[in-house]
């Protein structure tokens, strides 16, 4: 395999430089910031990219925003990204693409070097590993950003309902209650998704977004 790594930590890039080529593949590049990662990748193409998430010059998300990037301009690109620290907002990025070719390991938990090989060839060859603990972080800020987390089961049958197409009158119909009881979820509705424009129709449409998104 051709490989990019990607880590601004010297004696840990040059160390995963070492053990990729002393398993028979070949380090194309290795960088310590973000915007040669993008670069390498564009130039290189590679069969998979090693990259740390923190790096200059803030030290934040850097790797991970470079990666996405990266994947912007050369679609598909492998990644497996190799950190201490989990960073859900551009992991859920990097994974919303759905083009797979995707790896999130913590340094930490990799306890053998069989293991962190393995990982690397499956992204390379197109699949998806994730740390349990990265599943794990990526789930709870799912449930923490869903819309939809505050409404009954009730209002979300009734925001079902208007999803397929069907006014208040009918899904008062199909549910098998007055016109009244449809009208007073579809506000709980509104007021939950915080939609409180005047013009109800288009708040209709937002609620059903809302809903189809979640």
């Amino acid at each position: 395999m051709r490989v990019v790594i990607a880590d601004d930590a010297v004696l840990l890039r040059e160390g995963l430089v070492r053990l990729v080529e002393e398993n028979g593949h070949t380090v194309v590049a290795a960088v310590g910031d973000g915007p040669s990662l993008v670069s390498s990748i564009a130039e290189y193409k590679p069969d998979v990219s090693i990259v740390d998430v923190r790096m200059p010059p803030s030290h934040t998300d850097e790797g991970l925003r470079a990666a996405v990037e990266a994947r912007g301009l050369v679609p598909g690109t492998p990644i497996l990204v190799l950190s201490q620290y989990v960073e859900v907002s551009y992991a859920d990025d990097l994974l919303a693409d759905r083009l797979g070719a995707v790896g999130y390991l913590l340094k930490d938990r990799v306890s053998q070097v069989a293991e962190f090989l393995d990982g690397l060839r499956r992204v390379a060859g197109g699949g998806t590993v994730l740390d349990p603990e990265v599943v794990s972080q990526l789930l709870v800020r799912r449930r923490r950003d869903d819309p939809l987390r505050n409404l009954t089961p009730r209002e979300r049958e009734v925001l079902g309902l208007m999803a397929e197409g069907l006014s208040n009158n009918a899904i008062a119909r199909k549910m098998v209650v007055t016109d009244g009881a449809i009208e007073k979820h579809v506000r709980n509705i509104f007021t939950k998704l915080s939609l409180h424009q005047d013009e109800e129709q288009h708040r209709r449409v937002m609620a059903v977004l809302a809903y189809l998104q979640g």
